[in-house]
């Protein structure tokens, strides 16, 4: 059975929106990517409706099971972080008034999950997205690949597919082993 997750990387300005579907085997499949955007000049209001309705749309139409978000982090710009937090309140709502569960993971853990390194850059993430989904072309603009990242690193670290590759003897990539391992050591603690 398929997994469908829906990836969302927060920001006002930029908001990267992807679907991922990822079989029992591990192969995942690019269903739908893009970036919503909005102008710095318009209001708060505004820009969080543009946001809203544009979840709205893709959520009703590609259905997920899930939706993961990234998890906002405190940085030096506290009004970026502030704008981040808000789309991802508005993208939240959209997902619970759905019933669709929400999962938030931090950078560290989507550059882990998907290149095996927690410190990697967003070229190695691009990198290792492109070739997981098997895409022609790396997904642009970054905030496209990275909402690609989280929907991968989510239906990853829920544990889909890796049992059954595992033992079946099929495929699984190096980051894929490496997040199973680590997960497996944090079950045991």
């Amino acid at each position: 059975m398929t997994y469908r997750v829906m990836g969302v990387d927060p920001g006002l300005t930029r908001c990267g929106l992807a679907v991922v579907d990822i079989e029992p085997n591990r192969r995942s499949t690019l269903v739908a990517v893009g970036v919503v955007g909005t102008e710095a000049g318009r209001s708060l209001d505004e820009r969080l409706l543009v946001i809203s309705e544009a979840v709205d749309l893709w959520l009703d139409l590609h259905e997920p099971q899930a939706l993961a978000v990234e998890r906002v982090f405190s940085g030096t710009n506290i009004s970026t972080v502030m704008g981040t937090a808000q789309a991802s309140g508005v993208v939240i709502v959209a997902a619970a008034r759905r019933g669709i569960p929400v999962a938030l993971h931090t950078p560290t853990e989507v550059k882990a999950a998907v290149t095996g390194n927690g410190q990697a850059d967003k070229v190695a993430v691009t990198k290792m997205v492109t070739k997981i989904l098997r895409l022609e072309t790396a997904p642009r603009p970054a905030d496209a690949a990275d909402a690609l990242a989280l929907a991968i690193t989510h239906a990853w670290r829920r544990g889909v597919g890796l049992q059954g590759a595992a033992a079946s003897g099929g495929s699984v990539t190096p980051a894929q082993r490496i997040w199973a391992e680590a997960e497996a050591r944090a079950r045991r603690r």
